[in-house]
């Protein structure tokens, strides 16, 4: 068992991947649209945090939004996408692809897995559509994926922390079992204390208000009417800090 919990920050900006550094963040997932879930974020954003960002980013792969059966051009998108964010530094890519039965996709997995690396593999949320999760972790194993991102197949992660603490010990040395999905200043230190990760997911985000002084009220560019334009969710140094620290003190 490793000394300290990795607290990993999932960000979808580069002003959030710095704000989750100076939080004392121990690795960042970076994404796009963490509206939809996160997506796979552009070569600019990936290669201005490597210059930027000191700790190790994680990058989705991730198409589009919606479910994890993809077609043959999404995957191919994937594969090209992976070897983007191998050739700007990445430390490591975050994935997921399922068959229509909800078990994993073995023969596209292992595919990226190998072309992945030396990077490290995350296997993201998707885990938590499949029908058997205690097989769907003894395959990710096989496959030789590093992490499994997962709530325990729980809205979050904090009401499947029974399962979460099944995957844990499933897992063992083999694989590391990472709780993520809703987890807050409020349930992480419940959630590591009973479950016995080593490592655990967070956003901790605040609310930016946009420095546009002229907003046309009449517009909008992709968000529903009751959502403004003019804020953005940004990853909160702050918060992030009150997290780490929180995991700091759940190990004896």
């Amino acid at each position: 068992m490793q000394s300290e919990i990795i607290l990993e920050a999932c960000v979808d900006s580069i002003e959030g991947a710095l704000a989750a550094e100076a939080g004392g963040a121990g690795r960042i997932e970076l994404c796009a649209a963490l509206s939809e879930g996160g997506l796979t974020p552009s070569a600019g954003v990936i290669a201005v945090a490597r210059q930027r960002v000191g700790i190790a980013a994680h990058v989705m792969i991730r198409p589009r939004g919606g479910d994890f059966l993809y077609t043959d051009v999404e995957f191919a998108a994937m594969q090209r996408d992976a070897e983007m964010a191998k050739r700007l530094g990445a430390a490591g890519v975050v994935f997921g692809l399922l068959l229509p039965d909800s078990s994993i996709d073995l023969a596209r997995t292992r595919q990226l897995v190998e072309q992945s690396q030396p990077m490290s593999v995350t296997f993201h949320r998707a885990f938590d559509m499949t029908a058997d999760p205690e097989k769907a972790l003894t395959d990710l194993i096989a496959l030789g994926v590093d992490r499994v991102l997962t709530s325990g197949q729980a809205p979050i992660a904090a009401e499947g922390i029974d399962l979460l603490t099944t995957l844990v010990k499933q897992a063992g040395d083999e694989i590391v079992v990472i709780p993520g999905g809703g987890i807050d200043e409020m349930t992480l230190a419940k959630i590591l204390a009973e479950t016995g990760a080593s490592e655990i997911h967070v956003t901790g985000t605040r609310e930016v208000d946009s420095g546009m002084t002229f907003r046309n009220p009449r517009l909008y560019m992709g968000r529903e009417p009751d959502r403004s334009e003019f804020s953005t969710v940004v990853a909160d140094a702050d918060r992030v800090r009150a997290m780490v620290e929180l995991a700091r003190r759940s190990r004896p």
